[in-house]
Order: structure tokens, then C-alpha cells, then sequence
């Protein structure tokens, strides 16, 4: 690991205990325009989670305390009641093709991710998939503490322990197996983020708005790329939140995962020639393994700054 890192990894890892919540409303009541926190909940299909997470967020960190102002759930186009539980969980609730109707909306979580920074208005805006269990709102003012408290940081990325089949430390199969190994080759700053790959994270909009997003799973690696290009590694954060359970993708599902992350990492790499957007992968049939070939997620939306209908909402 370079020294860089390690400095970086006493400087810039914390835990959640280290900053309590009396500490981060004192410094939202110093300066609250500059703090207001938008919590944002990327949902597919999740009625089953986002309801508990919604309640937790709404009685923990606004009602209790002042310290998250809006909490949006985006639909990206559940069929199950989603919305409904959402909505009566106390969130907001829009529907991704309901934001910015002139750009068609693809698949894929950074689309939704992208299309959010249109309908919130938090200078701090945390991110929290919408499918953990047993959740916890440390998830949510772990993350946006060192952004309330120290205005030389920029983005902090949630660490935890991620158990599978009652095993801890064995999830995180595709951060393990394809983004660590690339970050560390490639992008060696990046080597000390446990959990780079990880969907609870809090930026400052100033940043956000400045960064392409990846349509899809390669979202996370996109942004932590390219946010360490753009603010350097100083600006960049963790905090160990604890434990995060939730639904496992099966094998294939992985799979493509791993696929648009490569892809993502490669774009970023090279600007140049890019591999093959396709995965082919096999399902055992009646007659033997048969063929799936997937697309992967080649789009990427520009920074929301550039786009005319954000520029003008802003300087409204």
C-alpha cells in the first residue's frame, strides 16, 4: 500500500461513534443552508425493505433530531407496492421517468442515482440502497458527519462488515474479485476504501453535479474514480457503520455486475478502444447449457451541471 494511503487511512477513517448526533446538529445549527442533507433511496422492487429503512430515517433523523431535511425514494419502475410503502412510510416518492421527461430514461441504478439530483435540494446528499435489512441510521449520519464538521471533505463512502450464509466478511463478492484488484492496480490511491463498491455514501452536491454518472452498476466505481480526479484523495472519506445485510445477487446476476464495472473501470482507463459491450453467459436447458448474452451498461450521463433544466432550477 503506498504511504500516501496509509496516511490517508489514519487521517480519513472514522467511526460513527465519533461524531454524535448532539455534535452534528450543533454544526447544522451554525450553518444550515450550507448543510441541509437530502437522503436519497434508489428503489426496484424493494417493498419488502424500504418501508422499515424510510420509518428509521423519518423517527431517527428528523423527528427526533433535525439533521436529514428531505427523504426521496425514486421509483425506477417497480411493479410491487414499492411507491405505496414508501409513501406511507413517511418518504417522498418520485418516479424516475417523471423526472427530466425530455431525456428517455434507461435501466440501471446511476440513472436513477443522476436523475435524483433534479428533484432534491440538499447541499449533502446520501445515497442508501433501498434493500438493506436491519437497518440502522448510522448508515445515514455516519456518512454525512465528516461532511457537516469538516469542509475540506467531500465525499464519504459507508464501511461495514458483510456477512453471507451466516459467514462474516463473505460478501462483497464483486468488490473482492473484480473492483479491488482493479483499483489497487490501476488506481492505487484508492487501494484503503473497504467498501468502495458499497451503495451508502454522502457527497456535496457542488461535487456531484460535476461528475458523469454510469447508468448502472458501474455507478459506484465511476464516482470514486473520478471524484478522486477531480477533489484528490484528501477530499475522500469512510466510516464504519457497523454490519449491512441484504439480498444477494445470485451468480449470474453477479456476473453482470462485474461486466459493467470492468467496462466502467476500462472507459476510464483508456478513452480510447473500448472491449466488446456484451456478456454471454450459460443456463443449464432441457437439451444441454444454452447461451444468454446480456448487454453491458455502456451509457453515462453527463455532470448535471450541463444540463439546461438543473442550471436554471439552480439559478432560480
Amino acid at each position: 500500500m503506498l504511504e500516501e494511503v496509509e496516511r490517508w487511512l489514519t487521517r480519513r477513517s472514522w467511526s460513527c461513534d465519533d461524531r454524535p448526533l448532539n455534535r452534528l446538529t450543533d454544526a447544522r445549527a451554525a450553518d444550515p443552508r450550507r448543510t441541509s442533507v437530502s437522503v436519497v433511496l434508489p428503489a426496484l422492487n424493494e417493498e419488502a425493505t424500504v418501508g422499515a429503512i424510510v420509518a428509521t430515517i423519518r423517527r431517527e433523523l428528523m423527528e427526533k433530531v433535525r439533521l436529514v431535511d428531505e427523504l426521496v425514494v425514486i421509483d425506477s419502475g417497480s411493479t410491487d407496492s414499492t411507491a405505496a410503502v414508501a409513501r406511507a412510510a413517511g418518504a417522498r416518492v418520485v418516479h424516475r421517468d417523471a423526472i427530466l421527461p425530455r431525456v428517455p430514461a434507461l435501466p440501471g441504478k446511476g440513472e436513477v442515482l443522476w436523475r435524483s439530483l433534479l428533484v432534491t435540494s440538499g447541499e449533502i446528499v446520501c445515497f442508501v440502497d433501498a434493500d438493506l435489512k436491519d437497518f440502522s441510521a448510522d448508515f445515514v449520519s455516519g456518512t454525512v458527519g465528516p461532511l457537516l464538521t469538516d469542509p475540506a471533505v467531500q465525499f464519504v463512502k459507508a464501511m461495514y462488515d458483510r456477512p453471507l450464509g451466516g459467514r462474516a466478511g463473505q460478501g462483497g463478492r464483486v468488490t473482492e474479485l473484480v473492483a479491488r484488484p482493479l483499483l489497487n492496480l490501476h488506481w492505487p490511491q484508492l487501494a484503503g476504501f473497504v467498501q468502495p463498491l458499497g451503495g451508502e455514501y454522502a457527497v456535496r452536491r457542488s461535487l456531484l453535479e460535476r461528475l458523469p454518472f454510469p447508468v448502472g452498476y458501474g455507478v459506484e466505481l465511476g464516482l470514486l474514480v473520478d471524484a478522486l480526479h477531480t477533489v484528490g484523495l484528501d477530499a475522500l472519506g469512510q466510516v464504519d457503520v457497523g454490519v449491512r445485510v441484504h439480498r444477494h445477487q445470485d451468480g449470474q446476476a453477479l456476473g453482470r455486475m462485474a461486466a459493467a464495472i470492468y467496462r466502467t473501470a476500462q472507459l476510464r482507463l483508456s478513452r480510447g478502444h473500448l472491449v466488446r459491450p456484451a456478456l454471454t453467459q450459460f443456463e443449464r436447458g432441457e437439451h444441454g447449457f444454452v447461451p444468454r448474452t446480456h448487454a453491458v451498461d455502456t451509457e453515462e450521463r453527463p455532470p448535471m451541471r450541463e444540463i439546461a433544466e438543473y442550471a436554471e432550477r439552480h439559478a432560480a
